[in-house]
């Protein structure tokens, strides 16, 4: 697992006492909105969230709505990104964790913290190769990436012990629940783009699957294929 002891480094280098202080901020909303997670609000804390969005919006970073991040995609407002998160270690402390959608790289910054190894996938190149820059030069070093149709998850290194979805499908793409491990859960936005989308823990079971409301959400829609 990578430490926060050993990322708050490079995280915490040149940053200034009132990037710290909006930061701090963040995570006093975080919790008067319930989130709860002692491990979550740390990592909250101490990610850069406005090192993942291009600069002219960066003073934007912290607040607390979705922010573009060009190809038409967004990053999540931290109370989703938070939300998401505890949602996944409140079921369990997977060591092993599928992300679809790699987007800006901030929700996956988040799980390199708190789990031993994330597989993330992107399906626009170019978005993709960006956000891999971004995360190396950050020396997070225990995620894997792969440019690719995230409703087909990543078999090579399936089975997963959690699944995190960061785009709505209509329906819960079937790959993806093949490819979790019985106990195991996913959380994933569940809707058209224009309706009320539902976020979902689902939880595979020895007989089916158990789904569980989390959240009315709106998220980008989860697309099939790639974009180079």
């Amino acid at each position: 697992m990578v430490t926060n002891d050993r990322q708050q480094v490079p995280f915490q280098r040149g940053a200034s006492q009132a990037l710290q202080q909006i930061r701090e901020q963040m995570v006093e909303r975080l919790q008067a909105q319930g989130i709860r997670h002692p491990k979550v609000l740390d990592t909250m804390r101490t990610v850069p969230r406005h090192l993942f969005m291009d600069e002219a919006l960066s003073s934007h970073a912290y607040a607390d709505h979705a922010l573009p991040i060009g190809h038409g995609q967004t990053i999540s407002q931290p109370y989703i990104v938070a939300r998401m998160t505890e949602a996944l270690l409140n079921h369990s402390q997977p060591r092993k964790v599928l992300e679809i959608g790699t987007g800006c790289g901030y929700q996956t910054a988040i799980l390199a913290h708190l789990v031993e190894q994330v597989y993330t996938i992107e399906r626009i190149q170019k978005l993709a190769q960006k956000t891999h820059q971004r995360l190396e030069a950050l020396s997070l070093n225990n995620v894997e990436y792969a440019y690719g149709d995230g409703h087909l998850g990543w078999q090579a290194y399936a089975p997963y012990q959690a699944i995190i979805v960061t785009a709505a499908p209509d329906k819960i793409p079937e790959m993806l629940l093949g490819q979790l491990l019985v106990g195991g859960c996913l959380i994933i936005p569940v809707g058209e783009q224009r309706s009320v989308q539902t976020l979902l823990k689902v939880v595979k079971t020895c007989g089916g699957y158990d789904k569980i409301h989390l959240d009315n959400v709106s998220f980008v829609p989860l697309c099939e294929g790639t974009v180079d």
